[in-house]
């Protein structure tokens, strides 16, 4: 190896005491031909520069090096991860095959040696390292859970190493992604000490000077604390003994990130807080008596030292949304110093350190889509039973925990977890709902796909969109997720609600300019008799052009007549004959209807569109069911009925009175003034022959508008009507309307 030309001399005398001791640590697990093999192959890379210096300076060489001892001392002495760790550069950088691998040191090192380059490819995709579901990629990745401890264990090794590195903003990229990225996964697998030392640097190097204040403040104390640890658990191991309950008592120190953060979360000075250590009491005990002899032990200990009942947290009676259960009691010890004491079962304390893996398998309940949690907690409980055979036990774990679940990211870098199947279309919709409605399209890896893209782990997606884009039905094929799903439909659902009310207002519209009242009971079983399941159905048809308008208002009408017979309502049958023309009468062309009080034979009735009057000119229009509906002739319709059907229009007169009250709106326009209303009221009431039926005022800005609806014999009676309300003081105008 040219150790001249690529290695300082600084760390020449490093690597030489990294090689003795991991060649000592590899004897009982390498050959010696693995050896030889893996010197010569890495003096190869040094000397033809396949391994490369990152831009930051680290020399690869050293910081494998070191993460191989980081194995055998925190996992266990492993040929297949050490051989990996120590050729894993060679193999990225093209130096070395993976065939090459297999053939020289077996199919275990060349899959582990994949998931390393594997996982090392997330990175060029800048995701937010702090994301949960970037941790949970790392983990589909990796494929095997010996690769994720390596990264875990190769970031413990370059911590320790830039402690004095000079690119500040390097160290403090790689402090935040140690802080949110691999202390949670060492946390998870149960790397307790390498998921602290990973928290404490990364303070050290974020918050240098606090980490100074409270390391110095520990090492000043420490022998101090353990001194005092000793004395405060000795009575109390004493007591616990006597009373037979099986248990252990231990005392530690918390490490310095858990301090700051009790700093921080308290608002204390160090000297106030009172879980500088912590005294855990772990009782051995059948579930059914947790609560009994937890108690008792609190008691006991409160028999050697004052509680302070105001520090005392009961979280067994009712334990912690995460599941969390333990009795934290606080007693006076020596010094009158204030020390915590938890007191739970080895069950409690399972479920403490393991979280809710440990509480699911407890309670007998199952965990949601697998649970990486409990799975991980096999993994760790594995580590820590510190087993000869524990490695083999970990190589037979397959990385399968997400095989129904897939992790995309955005062009940003966010990571987002999305079920097996799942397509661009979901994708956009998991966005954001209004991306969705808009999406035609994505960019995959920069290529462009269709919306049913089926998207797998680690791809790069861009969602595309168009304004013009809206919703569709088939759309519910094309997805998977119930967020997708639940949004397409309530998308197309406003869409129809919206343009039913742009139908309904194009009904409307047209049936008042035709001066037709919509009854909104008749209208619905018209629309039933149509054979339309819903109102918005056949709205949404009337704005789509699929309903002939004209044709709609007349079979609306003739549906409205229909009813009004067979509900014999006030418009019933009164008779009419058709008058032959007089032969003197040239000026005869049609038969007449002649309405009149002795004419017997035939129906017809008034139309409710312009309510005609005894007196007013009238005309007949010979309805589909026979009957003759009678139509003043200024009638808005009319004029359409003569256009389309002039052979069933025919000519009318009044013969005579008939005997009845006619009704007629009037429209009055005045001064909003006090008692006018009164007035116009009181004049109705006077004439003998008129009834006042229904009144509806509207007032604005001093202006009153007001409909009434009377009852008449005739039109000489209502004309007459209308001349005495325009003569009342305040009265603008008056006139007749058919509203």
């Amino acid at each position: 190896m040219n150790q001249a030309r690529y290695f300082q001399p600084n760390e020449r005398d490093t690597l030489l005491k990294l090689v003795l001791k991991l060649w000592h640590n590899m004897r009982q697990t390498t050959t010696v031909n693995d050896v030889r093999l893996l010197h010569s192959i890495i003096a190869s890379g040094v000397d033809s520069g396949a391994y490369k210096r990152d831009k930051y300076g680290i020399n690869p060489v050293i910081r494998t090096m070191h993460t191989a001892l980081l194995i055998h001392d925190y996992i266990a002495p492993d040929r297949s991860m050490t051989i990996a760790v120590l050729l894993y550069n060679l193999c990225r950088n093209g130096h070395l095959s993976e065939q090459q691998l297999t053939q020289w040191f077996g199919s275990d090192v060349a899959g582990l040696v994949h998931g390393l380059i594997k996982v090392s490819q997330l990175y060029k995709k800048q995701a937010a390292v702090e994301d949960e579901n970037f941790r949970k990629l790392i983990v589909v990745f990796a494929q095997d859970i010996r690769v994720v401890l390596i990264m875990i264990l190769d970031r413990l090794g370059l911590m320790r190493e830039i402690n004095n590195h000079k690119d500040e903003k390097f160290v403090h990229d790689i402090s935040l992604e140690s802080r949110y990225l691999y202390a949670p996964l060492a946390h998870k697998l149960g790397l307790y000490q390498v998921k602290t030392e990973l928290e404490d640097l990364s303070l050290k190097y974020l918050q240098r000077d606090v980490y100074n204040k409270i390391a110095s403040h520990l090492n000043e104390t420490k022998a101090k604390r353990e001194e005092y640890i000793k004395e405060f658990t000795a009575p109390i191991k004493q007591v616990l003994e006597k009373e037979h309950i099986k248990c252990h008592v231990k005392g530690r120190t918390k490490s310095i990130n858990s301090i700051w953060n009790k700093i921080k979360t308290k608002h204390v000075d160090m000297n106030d807080i009172y879980d500088l250590f912590a005294i855990r009491i772990i009782i051995e005990t059948p579930l059914q008596h947790e609560k009994r002899d937890c108690w008792y032990a609190y008691s006991l200990v409160g028999d050697i030292y004052q509680a302070n009942p105001t520090r005392l947290r009961d979280w067994i009676t009712m334990p912690k949304s995460n599941g969390y259960e333990s009795l934290h009691g606080t007693f006076k010890g020596k010094g009158d110093k204030w020390v915590e004491v938890q007191i739970r079962t080895q069950r409690m304390d399972e479920v403490a350190e393991r979280g809710l893996a440990a509480h699911w398998r407890y309670k007998g309940v199952k965990a949601e889509g697998g649970g990486i949690d409990r799975w991980m907690n096999n993994v760790r409980e594995v580590l820590e039973e510190g087993s000869k055979d524990r490695m083999d036990l970990i190589r037979s774990m397959h990385m399968n925990l997400y095989d129904e679940e897939v992790f995309v990211f955005t062009p940003r870098g966010d990571v987002f977890q999305l079920p097996k199947g799942a397509t661009i279309l979901d994708f956009a919709f998991r966005i954001h709902s209004k991306v969705g409605c808009c999406c035609i399209g994505g960019k995959v890896d920069g290529k462009n796909q269709k919306i049913n893209y089926k998207l797998r782990s680690g791809d790069t997606v861009e969602i595309l969109t168009s304004s013009s884009q809206v919703p569709r039905l088939d759309w519910l094929n094309i997805v998977v997720t119930s967020r997708a799903r639940n949004k397409i439909r309530q998308a197309i659902n406003e869409a129809q609600t919206k343009r039913a009310d742009m139908g309904r207002e194009l009904v409307q519209r047209r049936f008042k300019n035709r001066k037709i009242d919509i009854d909104e009971a008749t209208m619905s079983r018209f629309i039933a008799k149509k054979g339309f399941k819903t109102t918005t159905d056949f709205y949404v048809a009337i704005q789509d052009e699929k309903i002939e308008m004209t044709d709609l208002v007349e079979e609306y009408l003739d549906f409205l007549a229909k009813q009004q017979d067979t509900g014999k309502q006030h418009e019933t049958a009164q008779n009419f004959v058709l008058q032959h023309k007089n032969e003197a009468d040239d000026s005869a062309t049609d038969d007449i209807l002649v309405i009149g009080n002795n004419v017997k034979g035939i129906n017809y009735r008034l139309s409710r569109c312009c309510n005609p009057i005894y007196g007013d000119a009238i005309v007949g229009f010979i309805s589909s069911d026979g009957a003759i509906k009678v139509h003043r002739r200024d009638c808005g319709n009319l004029k359409h009925l003569q256009e389309k059907y002039p052979y069933r229009i025919i000519r009318s007169q009044w013969s005579g009175k008939i005997g009845k009250q006619f009704a007629a709106t009037l429209k009055v326009v005045g001064n909003d003034d006090i008692g006018i209303v009164s007035n116009i009221t009181s004049l109705i009431n006077k004439e003998g022959d008129i009834m006042l039926r229904n009144v509806s005022i509207n007032s604005n800005g001093g202006i009153f508008e007001g409909y009434l609806v009377i009852g008449i014999n005739s039109i000489s009676s209502l004309d007459a009507l209308i001349k005495k309300i325009k003569n009342l003081k305040g009265v603008k105008d008056v006139q007749r309307t058919t509203r």
